[in-house]
């Protein structure tokens, strides 16, 4: 089935940089996004994942660090492609 839909310019210069460097189409590498929405496949860990740890609660994020880092990226499920 055949869909349209509108990206800002930038949008499309990113998808098509990013689908080029993965040897697929642009059209493939919005499917394969649509599926992995779909399957509720979540994000491959993101830096941001870790902003804010040791903010509250009294840990020591000097003292904790890499076992914070490790378990907040643990945390979310690596992505499919």
């Amino acid at each position: 089935m055949r869909t349209q839909i509108a990206l800002t310019a930038e949008q499309h210069a990113r998808a098509k940089q990013k689908a080029a460097s993965l040897g697929i189409t642009l059209a493939e590498y919005i499917r394969r996004l649509v599926d992995e929405d779909l399957a509720g496949v979540a994000p491959a860990a993101s830096p941001h994942a870790i902003v804010g740890i040791g903010g509250s609660g009294g840990s020591d994020i000097a003292a904790e660090g890499k076992r914070a880092v490790a378990e907040a990226f643990a945390s979310r499920s690596p992505a499919v492609g």
